[in-house]
């Protein structure tokens, strides 16, 4: 029997309209169906577990959004009036800036790759600044926090300089996203990065099988990936985080692995993200099909996977870290960064390490429910949270690590970064974040989205439908033809430049 469980909006996958959508409890499942009137029916899964599905929903907790936004909701209409306009109602937790789509590899599941497209997107250092910039003026909570993507970043030789800028502005956590070549090469460039002040590498990993890399990645890449983490262990920068796209039948037997590969070397890797794979351009049902997997679907995998040691009900939607913001920022007096996206955008957990090389979940040490719920009692949408040492005395009773129970305190009470990093010693966050294609799209999602492009005409652009829908115009804007930057850049063949 089919139910409709909500209503909302979402894309044609063929035309890109928005059009009217719904979600449907079909099968055990969420299931998101539309009706383009040029193009037909699709259905898509949405969440593969019902159940899990009205449970993660009870999460949702919206943002204040932005209090200047870039754009104003004119006739085209979310997603089209992107930039962000006063609908949106999250503000930038993570910044993106993509610095170059040349890349040297050729992963048939990229967003953008130079050689396909056929010119070159690289913005000058001038308009990084200015991107960056732009995220910083935020109101009220400046983004502290971003990421140097593409394309392949290390493939600018001047990264360690942007790096730079970027700590000058002010920004307390930079990233690169990175698949581990250069690094994994050039011991004086990744020097360089660090002296510069990065803070971590965002390293393409989608398993321990070099058959993996050669489907998804079509080489072999696992050696250079081992070599990239063992020279950042060697100059001392401890924060690298494995990055999995993950496909179902390719690499969904592999989580398990990861984590033990992870745990083994918990000195440098702090977190495994996990990225569900998401479909653009034109892909049949069959592919989609055969590829597709979903939040539910990977906690599940790997919950069998670590022989139920990390159960599929430890982990939590992001959204439900809002409470925790919100006591920080009445402690504090000060504007917090709260994760309000949309509670189907992702979700994550925390196991922490031990020095025997074994782990323990978080939730065997943390009574998750009873702390979160202590905190969001404290707080209603017309009364400020009253900040009194009961509450926060009733939230720590619930964290039975008398370790743990310091450092959390600590960050209740601080809300800094340095109290962050203190909790996240010793401490692996293991995340899922499925980003949306067209088929999937929903526009409830798009409006919640807390991680954002910004781009060199100084939109701000949610993640998603900036992918799906405007990344190819914007690029072509501010991008030059393949051949003619190569001949502006040396005249060596195109091969040489990605």
């Amino acid at each position: 029997m089919t139910k409709i469980v909500h209503e909302t909006k979402s894309i044609c996958p063929e035309c890109l309209k928005v059009i009217d959508a719904e979600l449907l409890e079909e099968d055990g499942q969420i299931k998101i169906r539309k009706t383009c009137e040029e193009h037909g029916e699709f259905e898509e899964i949405y969440w593969s577990n019902i159940e899990h599905y009205k449970w993660v929903m009870k999460f949702q907790d919206d943002g204040e959004g932005i209090s200047n936004p870039g754009t104003k909701k004119t006739e085209k209409g979310c997603p089209y009036d992107c930039g962000l306009c006063e609908e949106h109602k999250s503000h930038t937790v993570l910044g993106l800036v993509d610095v170059t789509n040349r890349c040297n590899l050729r992963c048939p599941v990229c967003f953008a790759n130079a050689a396909s497209v056929g010119y070159v997107y690289e913005p000058t250092k001038e308009q990084i600044k200015e991107m960056l910039q732009n995220l910083r003026n935020n109101k009220p909570v400046p983004c502290y926090s971003f990421q140097f993507a593409g394309g392949e970043p290390t493939m600018r030789d001047d990264l360690p300089e942007l790096v730079k800028i970027g700590k000058e502005l002010g920004f307390l956590f930079i990233m690169v996203d990175t698949n581990g070549i250069r690094i994994a090469e050039d011991g004086k460039y990744l020097k360089a990065l660090k002296d510069a002040g990065l803070d971590s590498f965002y390293l393409q990993f989608d398993g321990l099988d070099d058959e993996i890399y050669k489907k998804l990645r079509g080489r072999k890449l696992l050696e250079t990936k081992i070599e990239a983490i063992e020279n950042c262990r060697e100059i001392g920068l401890k924060n690298v985080v494995l990055v999995v796209t993950l496909v179902k039948g390719v690499n969904d037997d592999q989580l398990g692995d990861i984590i033990k590969f992870a745990v083994e070397n918990s000195d440098i890797i702090t977190s495994v993200n996990v990225q569900p794979i998401s479909f653009s351009g034109r892909v049949s049902d069959v592919e989609r099909k055969k590829g597709r997997i979903t939040t539910y679907d990977f906690i599940d995998l790997l919950e069998k996977q670590t022989n139920g040691k990390i159960k599929a009900k430890y982990f939590y939607p992001i959204p439900a870290t809002v409470p925790i913001s919100r006591f920080i920022e009445a402690e504090t007096r000060e504007p917090s960064t709260k994760l309000s996206t949309h509670p189907c955008c992702g979700v994550a957990t925390y196991i922490i390490t031990d020095d025997d090389g074994s782990y323990t979940p978080i939730n065997e040490l943390v009574d998750v429910d009873k702390f979160l719920s202590i905190l969001q009692k404290g707080y209603s949408k017309t009364t400020k949270l009253e900040i009194t040492a009961h509450i926060l005395r009733d939230a720590i009773k619930n964290i039975h690590d008398s370790g743990r129970r310091k450092l959390i305190q600590q960050f209740l009470r601080e809300g800094t970064f340095d109290a962050a990093a203190a909790f996240h010693k010793n401490a692996i966050m293991i995340g899922c974040m499925h980003f949306q294609d067209p088929w999937n799209f929903d526009l409830e999602r798009v409006q919640r989205c807390v991680i954002h492009y910004s781009l060199p005409d100084g939109r701000l652009l949610p993640f998603c439908p900036y992918n799906n829908l405007h990344r190819g115009a914007l690029e072509n804007k501010f991008s030059v033809p393949l051949r003619e930057w190569g001949s502006n850049h040396g005249g060596l063949p195109i091969s040489a430049y990605c």
